[in-house]
């Protein structure tokens, strides 16, 4: 039997697969060490006004997994324009308020994954895994997992637009 990782999975749309691939990932891909100094950095951080961010096991585990790769779209979009990916949780420090407003208002806690496209969107992603966006234009729901999501933005997919009800 070979001595190296299995490289097939079916876990992504080829499209996807082939982008995440292209940005470095690969099944069984696990950075902890860079997921656990992102955590401590956005919990030591508080904003002006004291609103923290939260950390929790969803997000901990998709920057293990993904942390650091920029996924860049392999072609056009299914029905809108398909964005890039930069999973850093950073770009979304001083957004502990808004996260928390977002949060609060869908009933969950949310933790910043990194950035849509050059600096248009922040990621987010809730306790159970769901993923958003926030960008000049509202707040986005990109799916009910990361997986989701990824093949949402990558593939351009429609996103749902948040509204009050």
């Amino acid at each position: 039997m070979p001595d190296h990782p299995n490289l097939s999975t079916t876990r992504f749309p080829v499209a996807v697969d082939a982008a995440l691939r292209q940005a470095g990932w690969q099944p069984g891909r696990w950075d902890i060490k860079l997921a656990e100094h992102w955590a401590d950095a956005l919990r030591a951080h508080a904003s002006p006004a004291g609103h923290r961010h939260c950390v929790f096991p969803a997000a901990v585990e998709a920057w293990a997994e993904f942390g650091g790769l920029r996924v860049v779209p392999p072609g056009p979009g299914r029905q809108t324009a398909p964005s890039s990916v930069r999973f850093d949780p950073l770009a979304g420090l001083h957004m502990a308020r808004t996260l928390s407003d977002l949060g609060r208002a869908l009933g969950t806690e949310l933790a910043p994954l990194g950035e849509e496209g050059s600096h248009t969107g922040i990621l987010a992603i809730d306790t159970v895994g769901r993923v958003y966006t926030i960008d000049h234009t509202g707040d986005w729901y990109l799916g009910p997992t990361l997986d989701q999501a990824l093949s949402t933005i990558v593939t351009g997919l429609l996103p749902t637009r948040l509204t009050s009800p």
